[in-house]
């Protein structure tokens, strides 16, 4: 018994309310679900028909369309499978339940066969339950968009056609078709099942907006930052698919050795038929044990219990704003014994303000420092240079050329023939702004130093907001991985020590550059830990591929960073990473209970098969059984008191 891929069909695409329950497809609906029922249906009335003394060939036929309805497809499958040189579990029951009729016992043929079919109905529900899960989100992008021409008019066109400099008009009560920037008109936009928040937040010109998110009452003209297949909705989806194709290294052990158990379970049944049948033992009992050792021996329930608790992990996790890009980082997370936090936009909300302007005796005036600062910074996607852009918003702008970024250094640009640089002050700052650096940072503030043609002519000063969470984030970490997360950042010692002392985090290394950072990771590695590293930025994205996960802000995280996590907190919620840890361990917890259930029940009733007499009914119900339970023991997960609440107490091991 394989699992069944998610699928991919979203239908037809809704405009649910604000923060909607995923759709759930009904049982019924499922193609398993309907030959499953097909079959039980052939069933009873062939078993009503036998007990009723009706002529045998009527409830034989009933039975024949028991064995049809309910064993083509995965016949089928196995089959397909055999000419690939590959030995299907499913193939085998088929033959099992032949093999019953055989000897006149098509009854427990079909009883096996319906059972079987059951269980993979219940199988392709729980599968079918967590792409629901998920899909909640993808379904709220909308079909269609209002373009407007560059002419004047407007036009209805597919919102997978809009491009980046298209603007359209978001008219009230509308979802927004694409991600942009507001250039005109103001509203609320409701943006929960996105971005997290739970009421309606203000947008207006300048404001980011998100595909898919629900416009208020004032009308808005957008213009179009992101293609449709690169916004936010465009990103879970394919994370979704990323997080459906890829298995989890304990999946990928039990089918490595499936072939080998299914071959081996050929060798056994035949022993257990000829031996019997070689000691004296008449054909038809003889057949009869070795067809219930084939069925109890199966190892169904075995292939069932890695999956099924991941996914449905994997899906409650994006319902509550983490996107897990595979099993395996689903089932990696459960594993970390360390934590690493970069400081601005993690621990921090990543939206400092510029505090303090301080021209050097031979710089210019602060207005003019401070206008040179925002023309370099135009093209920057730090937050810093956002500060300062937004420091400068009433100034006249100022034309900037040749724009280079230095991930952990900082940026330049020509802004009127004059190269501006913005740095940051390095171990040891230039002698000039030395004295501006030290006094601002023993404030506490973060510093930037501002150069003209090479020259230091001012100091910046920036502080930033502590993320509200953050404190209780990183005490459930620590609690759950019995350490305290590091402090890893850009930023000058005093301020970082200042963020790590009211979060309770006591190891800090300040003043890394990005490799650095990702040194500092990899040695933890060498160490024995399982680090699992946070961050936001473009200096964070080394020491995201060097950790065993990494697991990036969305919103407003730089691309590259979100390409190179392993998973993504599209919510920016912090206290979202020590609940993702629990979900993984509970998951982990799940999958060890799956695979002691599916393996008990073998070494029973084949212990009890070969030992003594196990009925064939009761060896397919048990077989069966267990693989029903572990099936459904993974749909657990997928319910949403499974996500770990916030609170002091809701910490476990």
């Amino acid at each position: 018994m394989t699992l069944t891929p998610l699928d991919r069909e979203s239908g037809s695409p809704a405009a649910p309310a604000p923060g909607p329950l995923p759709r759930r497809t009904p049982l019924l609906r499922l193609p398993e679900a309907r030959w499953a029922a097909a079959a039980l249906a052939a069933l009873l009335t062939g078993l009503v028909l036998d007990l009723a003394g009706a002529p045998p060939a009527t409830w034989w036929s009933c039975y024949a369309v028991c064995y049809a309805a309910g064993g083509w497809q995965p016949a089928r499958d196995g089959l397909a499978a055999l000419r690939e040189k590959s030995l299907d579990v499913d193939l085998l029951m088929v033959a099992a339940a032949l093999g019953a009729a055989a000897i006149g016992q098509p009854l427990e043929g079909a009883l096996l066969i319906v059972i079987f079919a059951t269980s993979g109905a219940l199988e392709a529900y729980a599968t079918q339950r967590t792409a629901d899960s998920v899909r909640g989100l993808l379904d709220l992008a909308p079909q269609s968009a209002t373009r407007l021409r560059p002419g004047g008019g407007e036009e209805t066109v597919p919102a997978v056609v809009l491009a980046p400099g298209d603007v359209v008009l978001v008219r009230p009560g509308e979802r927004i078709g694409a991600d942009g920037i507001v250039t005109e008109g103001s509203t609320e936009v409701q943006q929960a099942s996105i971005t997290g928040e739970p009421l309606p937040v203000p947008r207006a010109t300048g404001d980011e907006v998100f595909a898919g998110s629900l416009n208020g009452t004032g009308a808005l003209r957008v213009r179009v930052s992101r293609a449709a297949r690169e916004s936010v909705i465009a990103r879970i989806a394919a994370l979704v698919e990323e997080a459906s194709e890829a298995k989890a290294p304990r999946q990928l052990f039990i089918e490595r050795i499936e072939q080998r158990y299914a071959v081996g379970m050929v060798a056994a049944t035949l022993a257990v038929f000829t031996v019997p049948l070689a000691l004296g033992a008449d054909l038809s009992s003889a057949l009869l044990r070795a067809m219930t050792f084939m069925i109890v021996a199966s190892p169904c329930a075995v292939v069932l219990a890695t999956m099924p608790p991941l996914l449905a992990a994997i899906a409650n996790a994006g319902r509550h704003g983490v996107l897990i890009k595979s099993a395996a980082v689903m089932e990696r997370l459960g594993t970390v014994d360390r934590v690493v936090f970069d400081k601005t936009g993690t621990l921090t909300e990543g939206t400092p303000r510029l505090e303090e302007i301080r021209p050097l005796p031979d710089g210019p005036a602060r207005e003019r420092l401070l206008a040179l600062a925002a023309a370099a910074e135009q093209a920057s996607e730090h937050p810093l240079g956002r500060a300062v852009r937004e420091a400068a918003e009433d100034l006249p702008p100022a034309v900037a050329t040749g724009f280079r970024s230095a991930p952990g250094h900082g940026v330049s640009a020509l802004v009127g023939g004059v190269l501006v640089e913005v740095t940051r002050p390095g171990r040891q700052p230039a002698a000039e702004a030395a004295g501006a650096v030290a006094e601002l940072e023993e404030a506490g503030l973060t510093t930037a130093v501002v150069s003209l043609d090479g020259t230091p002519a001012g100091v910046l000063g920036f502080s930033d907001r502590l993320r509200p969470e953050a404190p209780d984030s990183v005490r459930r970490l620590t609690a759950l991985t019995g350490s305290a997360p590091v402090l890893l950042t850009g930023d000058h010692a005093r301020a970082a020590a200042g963020i790590a002392s009211r979060t309770g985090i006591t190891e800090v290394r300040a003043a890394l550059l990005p490799h650095e950072k990702a040194e500092t990771v990899a040695d933890l590695e060498r160490r024995g830990h399982r680090v699992l590293a946070v961050g936001d930025g473009v200096n964070d994205a080394p020491a995201l591929a060097a950790a065993h996960t990494g697991l990036a802000m969305g919103r407003g995280g730089a691309d590259l960073t979100l390409e190179t996590a392993d998973a993504v907190l599209v919510r920016n919620r912090l206290d979202a990473v020590p609940a993702v840890v629990e979900l993984s361990r509970r998951a982990r917890r799940l999958v060890t209970q799956n695979l002691v259930i599916a393996g008990g029940a073998i070494i029973v009733l084949v212990t009890w098969d070969l030992v003594g007499h196990l009925p064939l009914p009761l060896g397919v119900a048990g077989h069966e059984g267990s693989t029903v339970l572990v099936a459904l023991n993974g749909l657990r997960l997928l319910r949403r008191s499974a996500w770990p609440e916030h609170g002091p107490d809701r910490v476990g091991n």
